[in-house]
């Protein structure tokens, strides 16, 4: 019995020594455990594309110093118009009128702008008339679009946008009578009367779509772009100018049509949390020809627009 105790004590006393040297060492207390050769975690990787907010809007003041170059005609009168963008002020008769909008709604947007301008300027009537007249011009067109965010991130985005543009043109034509007799045929022609002053409207809607994307460069600082073409001959139709023919004044038929592209971009800062500001270029082209009418003018210039959004 001796040795069956002695035995039994041994083997109790090496299955407590055993499990000590396999417990963890105690460094602090009780519930310390070394973990000093245990790996850190992983650090946490922020998305590139991290998605906005649902719902924004955004409503802007755009100041657009565009300068108007081309040809524009009314009733068949056509002449050329060239006021550069730092000639504007001096050319303006009326303050324009601008105003634009932007709604998102997670990738789908609804956004537009418009303005409305007058410009007033000297004209000449070469191979017309051996005459001056002054042209006051008013002109002005408002855009909506609809458009879908193929790339939705704070840090990026990319649309395709479909909708339409409307055009509003009206000249007021003043011709200076010098005694030239071919004033008389020009007056028969053009249905005036009496007065050397006539003028004309019109107004036309164009389908257009384009392209639109925004990447930030630093911290509130990003480019943006934006591009788009519409007309597509859609109000094309006859149209007719005056010419000169020998000692007379007559109506020839040209071809008609109806194109028009534009082109923007700069860099848009965010001032605040809600308030932002666009500085960049904007051209707007215009091919229209139609009728008696005539258009294919550039309003091309600097481009200015501060906002706010919600």
């Amino acid at each position: 019995m001796k040795h069956w105790t002695l035995i039994n004590r041994f083997v109790n006393r090496f299955l407590v020594a055993t499990s000590l040297l396999s417990a963890p060492v105690l460094l602090a207390g009780p519930e310390t455990y070394d973990t000093s050769k245990e790996a850190p975690p992983p650090p946490v990787v922020q998305p590139w594309c991290e998605t906005p907010a649902p719902l924004e809007l955004r409503i802007g003041l755009p100041g657009w110093l565009a300068g108007l170059s081309g040809d524009t005609g009314v009733k068949g009168v056509v002449d050329n118009v060239d006021v550069s963008f730092d000639q504007l002020l001096r050319h303006l008769t009326h303050v324009p009128i601008v105003l634009s909008a932007d709604i998102r709604y997670q990738r789908w947007e609804i956004f537009g702008d418009g303005q409305y301008m007058e410009v007033g300027a000297s004209a000449t009537l070469p191979g017309l008339l051996f005459t001056n007249a002054n042209l006051h011009l008013k002109s002005a067109f408002a855009e909506g679009f609809v458009g879908y965010r193929l790339i939705n991130c704070d840090k990026a985005s990319f649309s395709l946008f479909a909708g339409a543009r409307y055009t509003y043109m009206e000249g007021d034509l003043s011709i200076f009578d010098n005694g030239d007799a071919r004033l008389v045929i020009l007056r028969r022609l053009l249905g005036i009367r009496t007065k050397l002053d006539f003028s004309g409207s019109t107004g036309w809607v164009d389908p257009v779509i384009g392209a639109r994307g925004k990447v930030k460069l630093w911290k509130a600082i990003s480019l943006y772009a934006e591009g788009d073409v519409g007309g597509f001959d859609a109000n094309s139709d006859s149209a007719f100018e005056a010419h000169r023919q020998g000692r007379t004044i007559v109506k020839t038929p040209v071809d008609s049509s109806d194109w028009s592209y534009q082109i923007q971009g700069g860099l848009e800062v965010q001032l605040t949390r809600s308030m932002w500001t666009q500085l960049g270029w904007r051209y707007l082209k215009y091919d229209y020809v139609s009728g008696g009418f005539t258009s294919t003018t550039a309003l091309n210039g600097p481009f200015v627009q501060a906002g706010i959004n919600f």
